[in-house]
This record gives C-alpha cells, sequence and structure tokens, in this order.
C-alpha cells in the first residue's frame, strides 16, 4: 500500500511517500518512508506554496497513491482565516478539489496542523517517551501546543491557541527590519550578532510580550499582517542590527520559559522541538537546560509536515539517520574532482546524490570551501550575492568536532556552538565567534568520503558548506539546475 503525505496550498508544499507493508501473517506492518521533497525543487519557485507535476510524476515511480494524508484540518483552518479577517476561504481550502487538478484521486484524511509536526518529530524519533514542544506561527488556530509521545501513542497535554503566537511575531520583526516574513528570519538570526540587544530589548517585551490572560505565552498585538509601524523612529541599519539582537534575546526568553514550563509538568527528560521555530538554531541549545536529550527532525516546519501527517495516522516509529530523500542524481560522489578543485581554487560545487529534504545542505546539493582562506567567505558571499554579515556554516568529522567546537552540535545544523580556534577557520567563524556546525559521523555518506579525504590531503577535518542555489531560488535539484549554476557562477559543479 502506497501513502502519500502532502503539505500544501500554504507555504512550502512538499510531498512524502510512505509504503506500508505487511510482513507475512505479522500483526505489525512495516511503515518505509522512500521519498521526500519540496515543490519548490522541481518547479524552481522558492517557497512553492502547491504542488508541481513534475514532483507528481517523480514520487510515482514508488507507485499511485491508495490513500493521501493532508497535513492540516481546512475546514477549521478556514474558520480562523474568517475569524482573522482574511475573508471566508471555504473554496480554496477545498483539498479534495485542490488534488483533482494534480489528477489525485486517491481517498483523502486529515490530520491537524500541530499534530502533524509533532508526530513528524515524535516518531522520527529514537526515544520511547518524550515531550513534544511545537511552536510556530499558526496552524488551524494553534500556535504553540505541548504533548507527550509515549510508545505509540501521541497525547496533546496544552495547547495555545490564535492570536498568541511566537512565530507571527518573529516574523512580524524580520518585515520591521525590512526582511521577507515567512522566508528571512535566518538573515534576523545572523544580523543580531551586530546589534545592541539591551538598548530595544525592554521596549520590544513592553509593546509586544505578555504573561497574562489564559496563552502561556501572550502577544499583545495581533500580527497577523506585521508591525512595519513601530518604532518609526528607528531607521539606521544600526538599528535594524539592534532591533534583530533586541528579538533574538526576548524569543530566547520565550523559548526558556516554555521549556522550563514544559519539562516542570513532564516525568520524560527526553525533548522533542518542532514546528518553523525549531529552525532558530541560536536559541536551540536552551533546551538542554531542561532536558537531558534532544532531538528536532531535520525538517521541523511545515514542509517536513507531509511525512508527520502520514506518521500522525499510522502512529509508528521510523528511523531517520539523514535527510537524504528527494530526487537522485545517480552516480559516485565525485569526491577526487572535488578535491582536486577545492585545492585549486579553494571553492567548489557538488550536486550528486538523493537532495535533502528541509532547509539547509547537507553535503549533496552544497557550496563547499576551504574554510581556512581569510578571503573565503567574502568570495563565496559574493558568489551567492548575500549581504557580507551573513555567516557560513562547517561541516566536520564528528571524531574532531568537540575539539574545536565548544557547545552542542549534530549532523542537522541544529545549533551554534562556539569555535576555539577562529583564527584558524575564519570563513566559518560568525562576528560573535559561533558557528552552526554540522557534524558527519562514520557514515560512508559521500561528505563523509570527501571530508575524509581533504583532511589526508590538508590535515584539516572540515569544509564550509552552505547551499548550492542561485539568489531567489531554491536549492539545485538535479543536472539542469547545477549546469545553470556553474555558468551563472562560474563555478565547477561536480556531479
Amino acid at each position: 500500500m502506497i501513502t502519500w503525505g502532502i503539505s500544501a496550498n500554504s507555504h512550502d508544499a512538499s510531498l512524502a511517500v510512505f509504503e506500508f507493508k505487511r510482513k507475512g501473517l505479522l500483526p505489525d506492518p512495516s511503515l518505509t518512508l522512500k521519498f521526500a521533497s519540496h515543490s519548490e525543487r522541481f518547479s524552481g519557485i522558492k517557497n512553492d506554496p502547491h504542488l508541481n507535476f513534475k514532483l507528481i510524476e517523480y514520487a510515482q515511480q514508488w507507485g499511485e497513491p491508495d490513500e493521501v494524508v493532508w497535513y492540516e484540518k481546512p475546514f477549521r483552518k478556514t474558520i480562523r482565516q474568517f475569524r482573522a479577517g482574511q475573508g471566508w476561504n471555504y473554496a480554496e481550502n477545498n483539498i479534495k478539489k485542490y488534488l483533482q487538478q494534480y489528477s489525485i484521486t486517491a481517498p483523502v484524511v486529515c490530520a491537524s496542523h500541530h499534530h502533524s509536526h509533532a508526530a513528524a518529530g515524535y516518531y522520527t524519533s529514537n526515544f520511547k517517551h518524550a515531550t513534544v514542544v511545537c511552536i510556530d506561527s499558526i496552524g488551524e488556530f494553534e500556535t504553540l501546543t505541548i504533548w507527550e509521545g509515549k510508545g505509540s501513542n501521541l497525547k496533546k497535554t496544552y495547547s495555545q491557541g490564535y492570536p498568541h503566537s511566537v512565530g507571527l511575531w518573529y516574523s512580524a520583526m524580520t518585515q520591521r527590519i525590512g526582511l521577507k516574513p515567512n522566508e528571512d528570519e535566518y538573515i534576523l538570526m545572523g544580523m543580531a550578532a551586530y546589534g545592541d540587544g539591551t538598548r530595544l530589548y525592554q521596549s520590544i517585551k513592553d509593546d509586544f510580550i505578555g504573561t497574562s490572560g489564559y496563552a502561556m505565552i501572550s502577544i499583545k498585538q495581533n500580527l497577523h499582517r506585521g508591525c512595519k509601524d513601530w518604532r518609526p523612529d528607528l531607521i539606521t541599519e544600526q538599528d535594524m542590527f539592534d532591533i534583530a539582537a533586541a528579538t533574538q534575546m526576548v524569543y530566547e526568553d520565550i523559548l526558556r520559559y516554555t521549556l522550563k514550563k514544559a519539562a516542570h509538568n513532564s516525568p520524560s527528560k527526553n525533548l522533542v522541538l518542532m514546528g518553523g521555530c525549531a529552525l532558530n538554531c541560536s536559541a536551540n541549545h536552551i533546551a538542554y537546560e531542561y532536558f537531558d536529550n534532544v532531538w528536532i527532525m531535520p525538517n521541523p516546519g511545515d514542509a517536513g509536515s507531509s511525512v508527520g501527517a502520514v506518521l500522525a495516522k499510522y502512529k509508528k516509529h521510523i528511523t531517520l539517520n539523514n535527510a537524504y530523500l528527494g530526487y537522485d542524481i545517480e552516480g559516485d560522489y565525485p569526491v577526487d574532482e572535488l578535491i582536486k578543485e577545492l585545492k585549486s581554487t579553494g571553492i567548489a560545487g557538488v550536486a550528486s546524490g538523493r537532495a535533502e529534504f528541509g532547509p539547509r545542505a547537507f553535503g549533496n546539493r552544497s557550496l563547499l570551501a576551504d574554510p581556512r582562506g581569510s578571503d573565503i567567505k567574502r568570495r563565496v558571499n559574493d558568489i551567492k550575492q548575500r549581504q557580507q554579515f551573513r555567516p557560513f556554516a562547517p561541516v566536520v568529522l564528528d571524531e574532531y568536532a568537540d575539539g574545536i567546537f565548544k557547545g552542542h552540535h549534530n549532523n542537522f545544523m541544529q545549533y551554534t556552538s562556539t569555535c576555539t580556534s577562529p583564527s584558524l577557520y575564519p570563513a566559518i567563524t560568525h562576528v560573535d565567534g559561533t558557528s552552526r556546525v554540522q557534524t558527519v559521523p562514520k557514515d560512508g555518506s559521500g561528505i563523509r568520503r570527501l571530508l575524509e579525504a581533504w583532511y589526508k590531503e590538508t590535515g584539516c577535518p572540515m569544509l564550509l558548506n552552505t547551499s548550492l542555489n542561485i539568489k531567489g531560488k531554491p536549492m539545485v535539484n538535479d543536472l539542469t539546475d547545477a549546469q545553470e549554476f556553474a555558468i551563472m557562477y562560474n563555478i565547477n559543479v561536480c556531479s
């Protein structure tokens, strides 16, 4: 039996393919994740909210769906949109009709938005008992939920609803500093290191954040349409840096308060953190102040809910050791070619194997560089046409990470840690001395073999790693995309 999980019609559409198979007469069937990808990778439209025919065609190689699990409850979403002044969108939220546009006629069942988030995290963790915290902009009504995962069951223990949304507030502050909400929040995170958070901390907290009422974290304003008019006196670049820094400080306070409450009310010392806010790698270390073990699914936002919706229905744990779930560029990982290019020019692209599922590149659709070069950061930012204050991440052999980085790190770039030798690795060290570290275990992956070869050649156990994408477009998906990148930026992309 083939089940498709779909998250679409709102923001960053995705599709996941599962195979549900009985093993002889055994009562417990297996559930296997065969494929998962963002629609944007096939359409070329950043954060494409709609399904794409090329995506569907690629997914069909595993078979036509016998059923579809949708990632939220459309009627409840319609009610919330009406209450929020967005009009009566019942026809727009008619999911069966929406799917028929793409010739998808299989029976449809729906999971709720936050249930999909929670399930995506809990059922991909190795935990048999865990506290699950989901924080995002908004589902149907919910903006923050807490769950207890035990065995095969997920039970909701707390729910906070619209308009009290931490995610909407963070997106509104992203818009306030001139960035694109629901897309550029990670840029705000990087900008924060250049600002003085103490200058505007109290102003932001007083104007936006409350602790009264039914909500654990109350928001004093409905920020669905942003807050562009907040503090019009703040106009300089340094003002924007200071807003970013204060926003990050307040968010970390909120996360600390939320996790403290969740830990106090839970017997488990295992945490699953989900929702778009779980992508805030500068704050995620706070989780370890209250929990012993933490799991963040590599795609914790809405796109990951295509996986979560199916897991919510079947209540089954699956193994998720990596995020290589997308389009496959077949062939051997080009280790020798990459080494030659990196030693020659310091920078090389790679498009090989299965594409990453999630917002981050983990070595299969990456722009790689020597982290030791004093001018590498500027060169890579020039190639990607990014602001020079933007940081880059290192990808490092797991066994050497603790000797170079102090703090939490894992193989999904979900934490920032302090680089102990910033002068040796200037290209991957942010202005505040931190790095968003990706470690690579001894898993035989292409990026692992490349790092081993690079270390043997240079004595350096890491590379700078950023996503292989043309400015304004999603990550490279296939060889055509890779060739377009190579031509546009005059960079050798190895496949």
